[in-house]
């Protein structure tokens, strides 16, 4: 099922969604343009969108619903390196999409917090990790997390592509992005009940395309 086949099915049975369809295919495209250009995926929310943001990245880092065996090369290298645990290595493996929940690491989180300012915990680790070529989905129910805005402004700055993912006004959120995926619903169940769909749409145009 090619990308904007997916798309049609996800509007088939999510109505609303409608009126995000060119958003949503754009944000898969510019996805898989980044990754095949060996940019990555950065992924940032707060509450049910930091869940979002890990949710992601699972689907993003290991086999969502295809098989993604490793590449011929890296089987070669790891049989290379231990013949026997290689070998099974080799076997087991999956092929991986380089995406980052900037939600997960604890201890750094709180470093920041505490020794900085706590709205710069994900701008920091843009600042890190980002580099011309990748990616920040930016994921706010309100698109008024001070963080999370402040993540948009940090990787505009460094010359990442932004992404929003948003309720339905996009918020302090919308003018930091390139593009938004603003759902149709102004209730944070409602919004999120929208916006796992369509991550997992992307994330399925992203592996059929790519393996």
């Amino acid at each position: 099922m090619n990308g904007e086949n997916r798309v049609y099915e996800l509007i088939r049975r999510y109505p609303l969604l409608e009126e995000c369809r060119e958003e949503i295919m754009e944000a898969a495209t510019t996805m898989l343009d980044s990754f095949q250009k060996d940019g990555k995926l950065l992924i940032c929310g707060n509450g049910g969108s930091c869940a979002d943001a890990d949710h992601m990245v699972g689907e993003l880092m290991k086999s969502f619903e295809k098989k993604r065996p490793v590449p011929n090369d890296l089987r070669k290298n790891l049989r290379s390196v231990d013949a026997e645990q290689g070998a099974r290595m080799a076997e087991h493996l999956h092929n991986a999409v380089p995406a980052i929940s900037l939600c997960a690491h604890t201890a750094l989180i709180t470093a920041i917090s505490n020794d900085m300012e706590a709205d710069l915990m994900f701008a920091q680790q843009v600042v890190g990790l980002g580099k011309v070529g990748d990616v920040l989905l930016a994921i706010t129910t309100s698109g008024n997390s001070l963080n999370v805005v402040n993540a948009a402004i940090a990787a505009k700055a460094k010359g990442l592509t932004v992404i929003g993912l948003t309720g339905k006004t996009g918020g302090r959120l919308k003018p930091f992005c390139d593009f938004c995926i603003s759902v149709p619903a102004v209730t944070t169940p409602e919004i999120q009940e929208l916006h796992l769909p369509v991550y997992h749409s992307i994330c399925q145009i992203i592996e059929e395309t790519l393996f």
